[in-house]
């Protein structure tokens, strides 16, 4: 339930034409759309969850009556002082919170755009349109998969999910708690599971911390970055927790929950090594290889995108946080994966850009900064192309249509398949009901393609209703007319 006045949905008139519309209140949609507010322009604030925050400051619920939600996080600070502000602004009458709206297009129509979204829960869920002059799209990420034997039993989750399982339910995956895969993303919920009882018996990262070190210029300039470092460094000391680097889990064992997993020391294109298996007891694992940034809406709309230094698909963005399609800007992880105060500033630079403002210098050197740290996070965890070698031609890749590695690598190697759209066509990989963000990075690597840019026409499920109640599209006055009329 709805907890202050931020959290009450309080729907744009229909006909209105506000100034900015900002999909996703994460870090870098609520700063964006204070600041923007603060301008004087009219802002809604479209997010597909109960409360602001996002991912990264995500709450747990109001029935739970935690006393002290902000011990869970990181920073806390930076979101209090921006949810105040979005509380007063909309207050103010110049900011729309629209929680519980999951926006599912946007489209152009005359001089502004058009938001449809589906608003609330099924099977009560509602249409709702907003119009905008401008856009600034804040949708995130998700967690970045690579498969292996075991990974579907109960038990395995996302290193990220683990920690919004902590965050937002305050429960733990399990008592015994393997984390594992790359980024630095693993410390922090290997200290967060510790602090909150869970024994966690290693860290398995897969890239190693050497490679860092052409990059020091980059960390040199981050000292607030060095110390958080140093930070979960020390939580892992205080809970007696291993830092096995360039190794990897390999396979999960277990009936009904997993029981234990098989990690591997890795070489430096992470491919196993034979002969360094080794089997840990765990009744949980928590597994993540980074974050893929959420493109769907940018890519409907024909933003150029570019391939970061991780190896996932980012938004092209201009110095003001603009995207190759006039009227939409973007902010913070679908311009490449940085973290929340990267995020945080790149919202406000977008708001002042929308506004006609001039951007402070101040912001663009943190920009700058923050950027190029997360460069070198990006190359030095970039996962390398030997980690499809623990694959086994039984285990399932795609997970909602059961697409074994065995039947995708038919596809690629014997049916002439070169890229995940062919494979998806000939085995179905790619057609469940995450449409391939859990998969398709996993498919593409064995088809042998970079990952590339998802296109789609819905971002999300949408019912058939909403579809039908559509109003016709206008013809484009400027285009000419169809023979015959």
């Amino acid at each position: 339930m709805p907890t202050s006045p931020a959290d009450r949905p309080t729907p744009a008139a229909p006909a209105d034409v506000v100034d900015l519309a900002v999909v996703g209140a994460g870090p870098a949609g609520l700063a964006a759309a204070v600041v923007a507010a603060g301008f004087g322009l009219r802002v809604v604030l479209l997010d597909t969850a109960d409360r602001p925050g996002g991912q990264y400051y995500r709450h747990p619920a109001a029935a739970l009556g935690a006393a002290r939600p902000e011990a869970l996080h990181h920073d806390w600070r930076a979101f209090a002082g921006r949810e105040a502000a979005l509380r007063a602004q909309q207050a103010a009458g110049r900011v729309t919170y629209l929680p519980r709206h999951h926006v599912w297009t946007v489209v152009p129509d005359g001089g502004h755009r058009v938001l449809h979204a589906v608003a609330g829960h099924a099977p009560d869920e509602s249409a709702a349109t907003v119009r905008a002059r401008a856009v600034l799209l804040a949708t995130g990420a998700y967690e970045r998969q690579l498969p292996f034997p075991g990974w579907t039993l109960p038990g395995v989750v996302g290193a990220g999910g683990a920690q919004a399982m902590l965050k937002g339910g305050l429960v733990l995956p399990g008592r015994r708690v393997v984390v594992a895969g790359s980024g630095p993303l693993l410390l922090a919920v290997a200290g967060s599971l510790a602090a909150a009882g869970a024994s966690v018996p290693a860290v398995v990262e897969a890239a190693s911390y050497t490679a860092y070190a052409p990059q020091a210029p980059a960390l040199l300039r981050n000292p607030a970055k060095l110390a958080e470092g140093a930070v979960y460094g020390g939580a892992l000391l205080r809970h007696g927790i291993r830092l096995l680097t360039r190794h990897a889990v390999t396979e999960a064992h277990g009936t009904t929950r997993v029981e234990a997993v098989t990690l591997a020391r890795l070489d430096r294109d992470w491919r196993p090594l034979p002969g360094t298996a080794r089997r840990i007891p765990c009744d949980a694992l928590a597994v993540g290889h980074g974050l893929v940034p959420q493109l769907e809406l940018a890519t409907g709309l024909g933003c150029a995108t570019r391939h970061a230094p991780d190896g996932t698909v980012a938004l092209e963005l201009d110095a003001a946080q603009r995207t190759s399609v006039p009227g939409v800007w973007s902010a913070g992880e679908t311009g490449g994966i940085g973290g929340a105060q990267l995020a945080l500033t790149e919202g406000e630079i977008a708001a002042h850009a929308i506004a006609g403002r001039p951007v402070p210098a101040a912001l663009t050197r943190r920009r700058a900064r923050l950027r190029a740290f997360a460069g070198a996070m990006a190359a030095a965890h970039r996962p390398g192309s030997g980690w499809t070698g623990w694959l086994r031609e039984e285990t399932d890749v795609c997970r909602c249509e059961e697409v074994s590695a065995g039947r995708i690598r038919e596809a690629a190697q014997e049916l002439g398949a070169r890229d995940a759209r062919t494979v998806k066509l000939l085995t179905r990989a790619g057609m469940g009901w995450c449409q391939g963000r859990m998969c398709g990075p996993a498919v593409a690597a064995l088809a042998g393609e970079a990952p590339a840019p998802d296109r789609r026409p819905l971002s999300c499920p949408v019912p058939l209703r909403q579809l039908a109640a559509l109003p016709p599209a206008q013809p484009d006055p400027s285009e000419p007319a169809p023979p015959g009329r």
